[in-house]
């Protein structure tokens, strides 16, 4: 829902636009403070998930996320919406780190990595959704029909918090006299925990750089340069997020089989052939199915950074760790779409799309010196 949410705002700004007479900058900026609210969200909500329980504060910012969607269904202008979106966008930015929490506590070690993978393909299957639901809905029920769909969370918040429980390790491992915001400071605790924090900030950072980037120019470009119509541009969408969720399925089994890091390495490398190879690419036809092979490198790491958090901080620490790594991560990706669309103004698409080759190169340097291989490694 997380996904689907974020995905059916871009559909929608234009008939948003046009009903509530708002300007390209507003629209633009119902994107930027959900997003803004989701890094906000992350910081609070996973500390406070350490400290109270994952079940609890997960049920929390459900609700939280689920509400204020709904009420964007009423919005009169601009700064209500502008409102109701920033505050469900906080609830949605706690999500993220306290079920990939959840997900590696209630697992064993064995199978850690897939349940992290299984956790990062609810994201796709909602950005799926997303493009394959929404032109069908959207004549039919309007963007405040669209963003009533948004209150079904609320529903499943209440079977989580009725049905399940908290996972042992939490039960057995949290400090009860620990303070909320202890958590953070167990992130720079000594010099290799403050290591492995600067490498998890690195790969997240070139994780949301690299996905940003291809994700929001990509069909501007297959569009204004190829020819490529809205259908085969949507088409070209829908077949690179389907190799992304292969790779993220690929990627948890392989994590649980051979290893953390030789399955990151072995990622960062296909990345950089991929990204380097489609850079040279002008065949349409080529490029639509070369995108998939593309998406399984480019975002298939995705599942792997649940299980690494998940091992190298202790239960005190892990949602928070989960939540700001990968907040920060987000916050200096989001800059990958500035930045591509820099070059591509100043050079070409192709160089552009080459760039991103070099910040795998950064990953895979990252990954070799800053992270250690934690497959199997009881939860602390």
């Amino acid at each position: 829902m997380d996904g689907f949410d974020l995905l059916i705002l871009g559909f929608m700004l234009t008939a948003i636009s046009a009903d509530l007479s708002l300007t390209s900058g507003q629209a633009g900026s119902l994107v930027t403070w959900t997003l803004i609210g989701a890094v906000i969200g992350g910081l609070i909500f996973g500390a406070l998930s350490d400290r109270y329980g994952r079940i609890r504060v997960l049920t929390w910012t459900i609700v939280l996320f689920a509400v204020f969607t709904g009420l964007c269904a009423f919005a009169q202008g601009y700064w209500d919406l502008l409102i109701y979106r920033t505050i469900a966008g906080i609830g949605l930015g706690g999500e993220f780190g306290i079920g990939m929490a959840l997900a590696a506590e209630a697992w064993p070690a064995k199978h850690r990595a897939r349940a992290s993978s299984y956790v990062a393909l609810g994201w796709q299957a909602g950005v799926l959704g997303a493009a394959l639901i929404t032109p069908a809905l959207l004549p039919h029920i309007g963007w405040r029909g669209m963003f009533l769909v948004g209150i079904l969370p609320a529903f499943v918040a209440w079977f989580i918090r009725h049905r399940l429980h908290e996972p042992e390790v939490f039960v057995r491992k949290t400090d009860k006299k620990a303070s909320t915001w202890s958590s953070f400071k167990l992130l720079m605790k000594d010099k290799a925990t403050s290591k492995v924090s600067a490498g998890i900030v690195v790969l997240t950072s070139v994780q949301n750089f690299g996905y940003y980037g291809i994700m929001i120019w990509m069909p501007s470009f297959l569009s204004k340069t190829l020819g490529f119509n809205l259908t085969k541009s949507a088409m070209w969408t829908s077949v690179t997020i389907l190799g992304m969720i292969a790779g993220i399925w690929v990627f948890g089994q392989l994590a649980d089989r051979i290893g953390r890091k030789p399955s990151f390495l072995l990622f960062q490398v296909g990345a950089v052939v991929m990204v380097l190879t489609y850079s040279q690419l002008t065949d349409p036809m080529t490029m639509l199915w070369a995108g998939a092979l593309l998406g399984v490198f480019v975002n298939g790491m995705m599942g792997g950074y649940g299980a690494v958090m998940s091992e190298a901080y202790p239960t005190n620490a892990r949602a928070t760790a989960q939540n700001v790594l990968f907040n920060v991560g987000r916050a200096v990706g989001g800059f990958g779409p500035v930045v591509i669309g820099a070059v591509a103004s100043a050079y070409s698409f192709q160089m552009a799309i080459a760039l991103l080759a070099a910040i795998y190169v950064l990953d895979i340097l990252a990954t070799l010196f800053l992270i250690p291989e934690l497959k199997g490694k009881a939860l602390e």
